[in-house]
């Protein structure tokens, strides 16, 4: 009998990685001080990426980070215009690269397939190669954000990771509150939050 529960329990195990493996997606809850969002990480299509990103969810280095920055039709300084809201350690005011945090290699949307739509969470950077800890989630559709488009010069688009699947009020929410805080750059002028939105913590469902 003993020898039969040691059997049944490495099956449901092995049942279990089986279906992670297949399946490829880690489902994490984002909490904020405007609410909760809830973000599946593609770990089969961009393993580099939301294998960072998962690590610094497991370390707790997100927890009490913010999202700082929004970027709308009517404020956005570059082009195309896009609609996302920024956030990680970064505060708005620093470097996007986190001297405490290793950078990762550049996956494009072209190696993962993960395009840029409605609620797709994707690495903020310099240049290529330099994203660390800082992200953004996109509203609606912004292709300009894509491999082989124009947003950046180096046409290397951003490296998309993961999408929202519960909580696209919050984000459409915080890309609505005010941004009238100094900004570090005339490119991110009228973007920087008044009062950083905290993430409280981040935790895999």
């Amino acid at each position: 009998m003993f020898i039969k529960k040691i059997i049944i329990f490495i099956l449901i195990i092995s049942v279990g990685v089986f279906t992670f493996a297949d399946d490829g997606t880690v489902r994490v809850l984002m909490s904020t001080s405007q609410g909760d969002i809830e973000i599946d990480l593609y770990l089969d299509k961009a393993p580099i990426t939301a294998g960072n990103f998962l690590s610094l969810i497991d370390n707790g280095d997100i927890d009490n980070g913010s999202f700082y920055r929004v970027v709308t039709e009517q404020n956005d300084n570059g082009n195309p215009k896009i609609k996302v809201i920024q956030g990680g350690l970064g505060g708005g005011n620093v470097s996007l690269t986190d001297k405490r945090f290793d950078t990762i290699d550049h996956e494009t949307t072209e190696q993962t397939g993960i395009l840029h739509i409605d609620g797709v969470i994707s690495m903020a950077r310099g240049a290529v190669g330099t994203a660390s800890t800082e992200f953004f989630i996109c509203m609606d559709e912004q292709p300009g954000l894509d491999f082989g488009e124009t947003r950046n010069a180096d046409r290397q688009g951003f490296a998309a990771f993961g999408r929202v699947v519960g909580g696209m009020e919050v984000v459409r929410k915080i890309n609505g509150l005010p941004a009238d805080a100094p900004a570090e750059s005339a490119y991110t002028r009228g973007q920087i939050l008044t009062e950083q939105v905290i993430i409280t913590s981040v935790k895999r469902m």
